[in-house]
């Protein structure tokens, strides 16, 4: 990289300050994501499972190999396209790359166009297959599979961008599900309109298919917020013989309902707060069936009315306390939703196409679980909470410089680097993980 600019520093003026410091990388510790990636086959994975509509006749990169330099740099923190302008020869990616140059910005942009629904998909493919290896290694057999939407600003005239009343602001509306590990098990775009739960059966159908066939797995458990408490999500995991707990909207039936279960005696410590958990069955109007709901009812300190939760389940065997809380651990989601949005642009939707926005989307998806992975099957359990932000700073923002020697290539890290420990215990944990391939 060339600089015309040298600038002395104020609080010492002999001090000049320059990027003419030669062949250097910043990003040396993407070795680490690189080598898990290998592990699992990630580039002969990606070249059988994903079709584009490609029509070029020659080309210097493929699209397994831009897709790989887009996941790198998203690890990396670099968001936009036009960083591949600035690491177009950086040693280091050229290295992971294993190519002399990366792709340019403009070839990047031709990338993005090349996706229609059905290569999108395949996107999704690709991010299952991974995650089947991951639980592989890690002998999973229960799954909680855990349902939100969120929020894509969009500042722009994007294709199928809309207002969406609830956040309040023009963008996208995409379908999540995440397992308990964290893992992004399947993301899809949808208009900023869309209601929370719409398209909610084709999403989930495939899903649950997918990990009741592809994996050993005893038990899965879908749960969501109210806004899936739809007769579809409850139809779809009844007919897979899947668990569900779905939060339900209170409505004036529900309310009634509780308020039979509200004791009042003399007794009554109005200045101490109350919760009380209640079971029962009920039908919705618009189910063909009585299900099992559960109710938490509380009263806050110096309060005279009590406020209800309500849950609906197929688990029938559960104390209604244990089902609150097995349902509020769902909140975590929000954090994972967190993670991917500001670590790794999940919400950068600013291409002018729909299906380049759901690729986008996609890709940092990817992106995301490679991190997420990285942390399962590497770190510590101490280390494994960690956001990417702070992996950036101990493990992927290390000083690097490659060295061709006459027989081999040498990576030559900081002697500096404070974390250097975390560094290698983390390589040799990725080294030792057991190649079992299906």
């Amino acid at each position: 990289m060339k600089t015309l600019q040298e600038m002395a520093l104020n609080f010492n003026k002999i001090i000049l300050v320059s990027h003419t410091g030669g062949q250097l990388s910043s990003d040396g510790g993407l070795t680490l994501c690189v080598e898990l990636m290998a592990k699992f086959q990630f580039t002969i994975l990606a070249d059988k499972l994903l079709r584009f509509n490609d029509q070029r006749r020659y080309c210097q990169h493929s699209n397994s190999s831009i897709l790989k330099q887009l996941i790198l740099q998203i690890i990396a923190g670099y968001s936009a396209d036009s960083a591949a302008t600035s690491l177009e020869k950086e040693p280091l990616f050229k290295l992971l790359l294993d190519k002399p140059s990366l792709a340019s910005q403009a070839t990047i942009s031709r990338f993005w166009q090349r996706f229609d629904k059905d290569s999108v998909s395949t996107l999704q493919t690709l991010n299952e297959a991974l995650i089947d290896r991951v639980r592989l290694l890690t002998n999973q057999t229960a799954t909680i599979i855990d349902i939100d939407s969120t929020h894509s600003d969009t500042y722009g005239k994007q294709e199928a961008t809309n207002y969406n009343a609830h956040y309040g602001t023009e963008g996208y509306h995409p379908l999540l599900a995440t397992d308990q590990d964290g893992n992004l098990l399947k993301a899809v775009l949808r208009p900023g309109n869309a209601y929370t739960s719409k398209d909610v059966k084709a999403f989930l159908t495939p899903l649950l298919k997918h990990y009741q066939t592809q994996l050993p797995t005893t038990d899965i458990l879908v749960r969501g917020d109210s806004g899936f408490a739809t007769p579809e999500v409850y139809d779809v995991c009844e007919a897979n013989d899947v668990f569900y707990i779905i939060r339900l909207k209170c409505n004036r039936k529900l309310q009634n309902l509780a308020e039979k279960f509200v004791k009042i005696s003399d007794q009554t410590q109005w200045q101490e707060e109350e919760t009380h958990y209640y079971s029962e069955i009920y039908q919705s109007a618009s189910w063909p069936k009585p299900r099992q709901i559960y109710i938490k009812s509380t009263r806050v300190a110096g309060e005279l009315i009590f406020s209800h939760e309500f849950i609906v389940t197929n688990l029938t065997n559960l104390t209604a306390e244990t089902a609150f809380e097995l349902y509020h651990k769902r909140s975590q989601m929000e954090n994972y939703i967190k993670e991917a949005k500001t670590g790794f642009f999940f919400d950068k939707t600013d291409s002018s196409t729909f299906n380049a926005n759901a690729a986008r989307m996609m890709v940092s998806v990817l992106a995301y679980n490679i991190v997420n992975f990285l942390k399962q099957l590497a770190l510590t359990k101490h280390d494994s909470g960690l956001c990417v932000s702070t992996l950036r700073i101990r493990l992927f923002k290390v000083a690097a410089r490659v060295v061709h020697t006459g027989r081999r290539i040498q990576l030559r890290l900081s002697s500096y680097h404070v974390y250097h420990r975390l560094f290698y215990q983390a390589l040799q944990r990725i080294q030792l993980l057991n190649n079992r391939q299906n």
